[in-house]
């Protein structure tokens, strides 16, 4: 099992927690043990993830003295909205949670933005933390403490930053996901590689095929060194005032195409991924990077048998609904552009012409 340290802030030894990463740690309670006020937890759930893991965490808190409160949610993207965040608040008040009871996550990216938006409003705030069990959670949303909901005009357009007192990253986990949404999690650990981190690029490239079949030593080391590159940017940028927005590389399409095709109906990393490889050739019509570099990120995604082209969609659509992203300043779409494999910026000034021309050929090559 491997530590890491993730500090948010410059005096991080007052804002600080622990990343747990490893194999079979699910059942050492002994990690969360440090991290609780009082001996009950209210542990937030869903319908798919429950029915593997959440005895196994129930059990192992309860031989320590800790009973737990379930709260079993239904399972999918399209239920990350108030009505959802509901049920999570109804339970904890009928079950008169206090505000010194931990509220931990037991899920993906959804059960962790849901239960942590809920642990920063109920009662003001109350003890959070992370037990993410698909891998784009442990290698990103769970990190950091960005929490929220989406609303139909818009993804994660309703949340909070908020910070957990731990993760736990199992990937053992990992044993159980779907092939689909594993290789939904890579995108995101590629994105690492591409925008601050190029030998990691090179890694990847190397053990692609050992990271599809969860190799542990080599699933182990990319999450670790994915968290260590997410920490050390939210670190330098929590509120994403600045450089923190580089972790959005693809997701301005991304989000577009996940509202325009249904939330659910494209995996999150798969919309990120077809995002990346058109900010990718956004970024080469801006003269930033050339074929060979798009040659080498388009080879990787489809060895990681995610998509690369985006939906056949209008691309005034696309305009519309990126018009409409969180990201956008001063009435100004802001893009993660490329300047090479390792080194991203945020570009502001990216002419409409060139941004539809970029979709209009994406499209076409479908």
């Amino acid at each position: 099992m491997q530590t890491i340290t993730a500090g948010i802030s410059p005096e991080l030894s007052k804002n600080s927690y622990p990343i747990h990463v490893g194999s079979d740690i699910l059942r050492k309670s002994s990690l969360i043990l440090p991290h609780l006020i009082q001996k009950r937890v209210a542990i937030v759930s869903n319908s798919t993830v429950a029915p593997l893991y959440l005895d196994e965490l129930r059990t192992s808190l309860e031989s320590h003295g800790i009973s737990s409160v379930p709260i079993i949610l239904p399972d999918g993207e399209e239920y990350k909205n108030w009505q959802t965040l509901n049920q999570i608040f109804d339970t904890l008040l009928s079950n008169q949670c206090e505000r010194n009871t931990t509220i931990i996550a037991l899920g993906g990216g959804v059960i962790g933005d849901l239960a942590g938006f809920a642990a920063a409003t109920y009662m003001r705030g109350v003890p959070f933390i992370q037990i993410p069990t698909t891998l784009l959670a442990q290698v990103d949303s769970s990190i950091g403490g960005k929490t929220g909901i989406n609303h139909p005009l818009g993804k994660n357009m309703i949340g909070a930053f908020y910070q957990p007192r731990m993760i736990l990253a199992d990937s053992a986990t990992l044993n159980t996901l779907p092939k689909r949404e594993f290789n939904s999690g890579i995108a995101e650990i590629i994105k690492y590689g591409l925008i601050r981190d190029n030998m990691f690029f090179d890694w990847l490239e190397e053990n692609m095929t050992k990271l599809l079949v969860r190799d542990y030593d080599v699933l182990n080391e990319a999450i670790r060194r994915s968290c260590k590159n997410k920490i050390e940017v939210v670190a330098a940028d929590e509120r994403e005032r600045g450089i923190r927005a580089l972790l959005n590389l693809g997701h301005t399409f991304g989000h577009a195409i996940e509202n325009a095709m249904g939330y659910g109906v494209w995996l999150h990393g798969e919309a990120v991924a077809a995002g990346t490889l058109l900010a990718a050739k956004l970024s080469k019509r801006m003269h930033l990077i050339d074929d060979t570099e798009i040659e080498r990120i388009q080879k990787l995604y489809i060895q990681a048998e995610l998509p690369i082209v985006v939906p056949d969609l209008d691309p005034e659509k696309y305009l519309h609904l990126m018009e409409r992203d969180k990201k956008v300043d001063s009435g100004k779409m802001r893009f993660v552009l490329l300047k090479c494999i390792g080194e991203a910026k945020v570009y502001s000034d990216v002419p409409t012409s060139i941004l539809t021309e970029t979709l209009v050929d994406c499209a076409a090559n479908e």
